[in-house]
């Protein structure tokens, strides 16, 4: 998405929330069931978790008052020099031909800021209009001759948006727009700054999974941009950088597939290794200034965005913008939406001087989302599984590092307080109140006070709660948590997994237990003394997320090791066989072929059935069969004329697939009841 400044903002659309809206007092309405499990972990959280974009044309990019807002917030990475304006920004002479650059904006000036919020600095190198020397030149001058130490340098910005695909708003002078060429210039970008500093880490643009134009091949292209660049490049980037703006406040289920898909292709395709990549989340809003931009949904929104893609893996989240400006104004739930994509006000008049935001640097909502997402997600913490009832209620959940629980609650209901009743897996909360941490609609503050119990709260309309939760007793004397599993083997039905021996607490380590995530709930699936166990009794097809868990001679439990995620197979052998390939997809929709071979007795007459993955993802149309959809169940009936399939004959039939979010494709397929293998 391209990024420019204040008068060129994001286009909005016009959206009236009601006013005076009754709200339905706690006492009216049946309690909210949350579960929060210490035994399903997740990921730890990053030093460099919360971050935000700054822009070389917005004059206080380096001021003192916006640095110390940002270290109040809990800002931990500033990306610079901002969006598009990174393919045409050259740093040695503070020029952006094409582009405004403002006074005071230069990369020392902003490195001042960096150090005074007290964060690292992420660096884009220009790719659209620079070279691989000019960006191995700033890494020696960042880092050898000034001493910054700055670890993350991508390579371009959105660089997919450079005409390739048919749409152009990012600067690219190569002849060559393909990702092949910019895959083989991002080799010769990170040999040559490394050569500068080895020390760096080197990151590449890819398309976020759903999102334009991620899946679509390009004329003379050998596949997706993300395949071409991770081919290609994989070998030489140490994290892969992705953006999204998901235009709606109610996308955060898409986060799970998003992570998962990115790591997928980055498996596939990047070589060997390639789990040493991390994910990057380096630009991210809401995008969806009809809901609320710089208002409380909004910022309901980011936090849980923040919380989804943190507790996922990715090492860092970054807001767009520090400033923007005003865009088209609203009124959303009873105040002022400027349309403005910035955590902190511009102090910018509308273009005929009608409406004008708050002074320069007051903070909109979203600011205090990501301040709240400070206070509860620290470094070192390890997010932990959270889930409620109540689709208006989310739930997030950390466990600390001196065995406190935090628990994040977002109330979305624009007129209902919601009473919630807390139910915990593997923590015992002390007797007393909790300190509790509360963000509204409209306040300009987040309140501390302790009330209510550590199993019952109140949420207030359209709030952020932050529950600080001491254990009933002293966290001493545990095993440590097991390593990272991992898997050594997996077929259809079983998985064998193993791990790094936990260390010792006070007792001798008996056994490991091994739990399966179903959500917030997790199921021991078996146990033994040593550090590797198979799984047995495995769904084909299916997505597992465990975690090993040590207890000691006494009946003490560790905390979990850190999640492993796998996918189960189909039969290597069976009646059937099945292959899925996509000649063509278009970022919402694709044209599937199906392959069916018969490898048993010859058929007269089949039916082949799957299931849809996920709830935005539909059959549009089918041939070579009779396609029928019934919920998220597909079935193709032979016609007349294909019903009969001698042994090893083959039929393909062929269809439509839609989707609005992460194209999880199916894996399990049957033939007359049948499981396939899939080819």
């Amino acid at each position: 998405m391209p990024k420019v400044p204040l008068r060129a903002a994001f286009a909005v659309m016009l959206t009236l929330t009601a006013l005076n809206v009754p709200v339905a007092h706690a006492d009216e309405v049946t309690p909210v069931a949350v579960t929060v499990n210490a035994r399903a972990a997740l990921s730890k959280v990053p030093e460099t978790g919360l971050g935000t974009n700054h822009a070389i044309w917005d004059t206080n990019l380096g001021t003192n008052q916006t640095a110390d807002l940002l270290k109040d917030a809990g800002m931990k990475l500033l990306r610079y020099p901002g969006g598009s304006y990174s393919d045409i920004y050259h740093w040695a002479d503070h020029t952006a031909p094409g582009g405004y650059v403002a006074p005071n904006t230069d990369f020392d000036t902003f490195m001042g800021g960096v150090r005074r919020t007290g964060a690292q600095a992420m660096v884009t190198a220009n790719y659209g209009t620079g070279t691989a020397e000019e960006a191995a030149a700033w890494v020696r001058h960042a880092n050898v001759t000034k001493k910054y130490g700055i670890k993350y340098w991508e390579i371009g910005n959105e660089n997919y948006g450079n005409g390739h695909y048919g749409t152009a708003w990012e600067a690219d002078n190569h002849a060559d727009k393909s990702p092949n060429e910019y895959a083989r210039h991002v080799v010769s970008y990170a040999d040559a700054m490394k050569a500068a500093d080895p020390t760096i880490k080197i990151g590449a643009v890819l398309t976020t999974p759903a999102n334009w134009p991620d899946a679509i091949v390009g004329a003379g292209d050998s596949g997706s941009w993300n395949k071409v660049v991770l081919s290609a490049a994989g070998e030489k980037i140490d994290f892969a950088i992705l953006h999204w703006y998901p235009g709606a406040l109610d996308k955060s289920g898409h986060i799970q597939d998003i992570i998962q898909l990115t790591r997928e292709q980055i498996a596939q395709y990047a070589g060997p290794g390639s789990d040493r990549i991390g994910i990057a989340m380096t630009e991210f809003n809401t995008g969806s200034s009809s809901n609320g931009t710089n208002t409380q949904p909004g910022a309901l929104a980011a936090a849980d965005a923040y919380a989804s893609l943190l507790a996922g893996g990715v090492f860092t989240v970054d807001w767009w913008n520090v400033h923007n400006g005003i865009g088209n104004v609203t009124e959303v739930e009873g105040h002022t939406d400027y349309g403005d994509f910035g955590l902190l006000s511009s102090g910018v008049c509308n273009a005929d001087g009608t409406v004008c935001e708050p002074p320069l640097n007051t903070p909109f909502a979203p600011y205090y989302a990501l301040r709240m997402m400070s206070e509860f997600a620290r470094p070192g913490d390890q997010f932990i599984r959270a889930a409620t009832d109540q689709p208006k209620v989310t739930a997030h959940a950390t466990r600390r590092t001196n065995g406190d629980l935090s628990v994040l609650l977002i109330n979305t209901s624009s007129d209902t307080s919601y009473p919630v009743a807390l139910d915990y897996e593997g923590f015992t909360p002390a007797a007393g109140a909790p300190t509790v941490l509360t963000h509204t609609n409209g306040a300009t503050t987040i309140t501390t006070t302790t009330t209510g119990t550590a199993t019952t709260q109140t949420l207030p309309p359209l709030s952020l709660t932050t529950l600080v939760l001491r254990p009933s007793a002293p966290s001493t004397g545990l095993p440590g948590a097991p390593g990272q599993p991992k898997t050594t083997q997996i077929t259809h039905d079983s998985a064998t997994i193993t791990w790094p021996a936990a260390s010792r607490g006070a007792r001798p380590i008996a056994k490991y237990e091994i739990h399966r995530q179903n959500g917030a709930i997790t199921e021991q699936l078996g146990e033994t003394s040593g550090t590797t166990f198979t799984v047995h009794n495995l769904r084909p097809g299916t997505r597992y997320t465990l975690n090993v868990i040590a207890r000691d001679t006494g009946g003490a439990l560790s905390w979990s090791s850190p999640p492993l995620t796998f996918t189960t197979g189909t039969p290597a052998a069976s009646a059937c066989s099945v292959k899925l390939t996509i000649p063509t997809d278009w970022a919402s929709g694709y044209v599937g072929a199906i392959d069916i071979t018969n490898n048993g007795a010859p058929l007269n007459g089949w039916t082949l059935a799957f299931t849809w993955p996920r709830t935005w993802q539909s059959l549009g149309s089918g041939w070579s069969a009779t396609w029928t959809q019934d919920g998220s169940d597909v079935k193709a009936v032979n016609e007349p004329g294909n019903g009969s399939l001698a042994t090893g004959a083959t039929a393909t039939i062929g269809f439509v697939g839609n989707y609005s979010g992460p194209n999880v494709l199916p894996r399990v397929f049957t033939l007359n009841g049948t499981v396939c293998t899939l080819q």
